[in-house]
């Protein structure tokens, strides 16, 4: 059985966001204060990438971030938000001095925990020695089945992917 750990990580995250922005736009949705913030402390601009939709009519960076976030829940949970945020940190600019680690809004991804709360693919666990945000049955389901189908789609283009997968194991 594959799972999202035998998929690479950016072509996953592309096609959950689109998932996500097609199939949950009722429950995952910007806030309108993400129209005009940064993606972290360490960026100096906020992006040039819409929040909502994309140019093209695909999901915008909020739809990026929750799948991202989504991911690292499922790959690391139980997780809590102040592990996310030195996920998301980033080196800091201080002109001619070294730069500073940064972590990175927590705002940004207790929103998006929240929304993947309501949407039923994450819940929070309270019990236990680990405590923090885990996938539900729903989101394994949904998030498996998308690496199936990534991994299907990758050996269909490419024959020699399972004897390559097999040599590096």
């Amino acid at each position: 059985m594959v799972s999202v750990r035998d998929v690479d990580g950016q072509i996953f995250v592309e096609r959950l966001a689109r998932y996500l922005f097609e199939n949950y736009k009722d429950t995952i949705k910007p806030p309108n204060w993400a129209f005009f913030i940064k993606t972290g402390p360490d960026k100096e601009r906020n992006p040039d990438f819409p929040v909502d939709v994309d140019y093209t009519g695909g999901p915008g960076w909020w739809y990026y971030r929750a799948a991202s976030i989504l991911r690292k829940v499922y790959l690391y949970g139980p997780i809590g938000i102040s592990r996310l945020r030195r996920k998301y940190s980033g080196l800091r600019k201080r002109g001619m001095e070294p730069g500073k680690v940064v972590r990175g809004y927590g705002k940004l991804i207790r929103e998006i925990l929240h929304q993947l709360e309501n949407s039923g693919l994450v819940m929070k666990v309270n019990e236990g020695k680990k405590k923090g945000r885990v996938v539900t049955n729903n989101g394994k389901s949904l998030l498996d089945k998308l690496a199936n189908e990534i991994y299907k789609e990758l050996n269909n283009e490419n024959k020699n992917l399972t004897d390559y997968i097999k040599s590096v194991s």
